[in-house]
């Protein structure tokens, strides 16, 4: 059964994520296309270097073109920005990507894009869901070499092509006077080529960790955070660098390492990002963020004169909101975000390359902006709890908080109550708390931010009681 979540369609490899479901998916875009009059431009491919990607996209070309609808397939593993990057830039009206992203090594998967480069929003996928559901098997394929030559495939590289556009954004020059030495830690994954043509062209002294091709990511979680990044804080500090820069398996996301070694959350990125956007580049717009990320951004976003704009999780709502509102920025707590006038969905290459930009512009150390933006608008302090569960024990919880709308005994003044995606509770102090399933993983998400870290440590404590759960 195809069931596509916040990011796409995932699935565990072998139990969800096997040939058959790919072709069915396959087979369900292709009518899609048909019934829409758009099949005769074809669509864009990629993949990541996980178990399966490269066959994976292999497997769907060979299904699109028995139908006779024709497959670009990059034809090396590559990062999930150059295929939103090539759909937008040649106009496909869709594309797709083989890759679960972040997720645990044992999982795969394939993004969708439509047009102009967006991740397919929900009415999109619920589309594409009803049509894999009315797929007679077998699937009919044609042999990847007889589509080849007559073709029906083709194969590309298009990566120089997004370089060349994204260092034509970026102030190359000034980088190039800063002398920056920086530490790249790809997790096994696709962003190393990209990230170290664009610095070494900037002329920056770049040492890489991790750029091997591993399909277990090292035994780690391939997500860039405080747990799975200390190797590249040792490298920074001991090595005494400006910057360490992390990417997750398919580099949507970033991680970051500051000079003194210390792990940015990808709350703060999204702020220290859009206070450079304000107040060195001078842009006008306002920011948008999804419901578990950072109020302080609306802080910057006040201070400045703008709005920040609340969405649900699902980068797709970031995107559409921003495209709305004309904003300056867009992004999530887990590390992903854009900026306009680049692609529409999460770029963790171009991201890190902003960073880079802006301690070279500034002429400061990042953990001295880091610093001047506590300084100016507060800390960030955020508490983040996961929880696995059993179906039972789901309904039980969705029961309680979605359902019957109830909230535990709750130690300050409510403000008001959303349930736009969970339940999120807002405080008059400034702090809120939401309980949210996660759309990518079974697990419940809770996130509290506090203007004391010890009152969100305790409103985490009080709905593990509530709800009866249990690291």
């Amino acid at each position: 059964m195809i069931q596509f979540g916040t990011g796409g369609w995932r699935a565990v490899i072998g139990d969800g994520f096997t040939k058959q479901n790919i072709q069915i998916l396959a087979r369900a875009l292709c009518g899609k296309m048909k019934d829409e009059g758009v099949e005769e431009r074809g669509i864009v491919m990629g993949y990541d270097r996980r178990f399966l990607s490269k066959e994976a996209m292999q497997w769907a070309a060979c299904v699109f073109a028995a139908e006779g609808v024709r497959s670009y397939l990059i034809n090396k593993s590559c990062p999930t920005p150059l295929v939103m990057y090539y759909v937008e830039k040649r106009g496909f009206s869709y594309g797709m990507m083989i890759t679960a992203s972040h997720n645990p090594a044992i999982y795969n998967g394939i993004k969708v894009f439509t047009a102009g480069g967006r991740d397919a929003d929900e009415s999109q996928t619920r589309q594409i869901e009803d049509y894999a559901a009315g797929v007679e098997l077998p699937v009919k394929e044609l042999e990847y070499n007889k589509a080849k030559e007559q073709g029906l495939i083709r194969e590309i590289y298009p990566l120089n092509e997004y370089l060349d556009d994204l260092m034509g954004t970026i102030n190359m020059e000034v980088i190039r006077s800063s002398g920056l030495r920086i530490v790249l830690d790809p997790m096994y994954g696709v962003s190393e080529t990209s990230l170290r043509t664009i610095l070494q062209t900037a002329r920056c002294e770049v040492e890489v960790i991790h750029d091997r091709h591993d399909t277990l990511f090292g035994g780690r979680l391939p997500a860039p955070s405080a747990a799975t990044l200390r190797m590249l804080q040792t490298c920074v500090t001991d090595g005494h660098y400006d910057i360490g820069i992390a990417t997750d398996g398919d580099a949507d996301r970033l991680g970051i390492i500051d000079d003194t070694g210390r792990f940015l959350h990808p709350n703060e990125i999204l702020v220290l990002l859009y206070y450079y956007l304000k107040k060195y580049k001078n842009w006008q717009g306002p920011a948008v963020r999804n419901i578990c990320t950072t109020h302080v951004l609306d802080q910057v976003a006040e201070a400045f004169g703008e709005k920040c704009y609340e969405v649900p999780v699902g980068f797709k709502y970031i995107s559409a909101k921003m495209n709305e509102t004309d904003a300056v920025i867009g992004g999530e707590s887990s590390g992903g975000l854009t900026v306009r006038g680049h692609i529409k969905g999460k770029d963790g290459i171009y991201a890190a390359m902003l960073l880079v930009e802006m301690i070279a512009v500034s002429g400061k150390k990042l953990s001295r902006i880091i610093a001047d933006v506590e300084e100016e608008y507060g800390l960030i302090d955020m508490e983040e709890r996961d929880y696995r569960f059993d179906q039972e024990k789901k309904q039980e919880i969705l029961h309680i908080l979605l359902e019957e709308k109830k909230l535990p005994e709750l130690p300050f003044e409510i403000d008001r109550v959303s349930y736009l995606d969970g339940s999120k509770v807002y405080f008059t102090n400034g702090g809120w708390v939401i309980a949210r399933f996660s759309g990518t993983e079974p697990l419940l998400r809770i996130f509290c931010e506090m203007p004391r870290s010890r009152d969100a440590v305790n409103i985490c404590e009080i709905y593990e009681r509530f709800l009866g759960l249990s690291r």
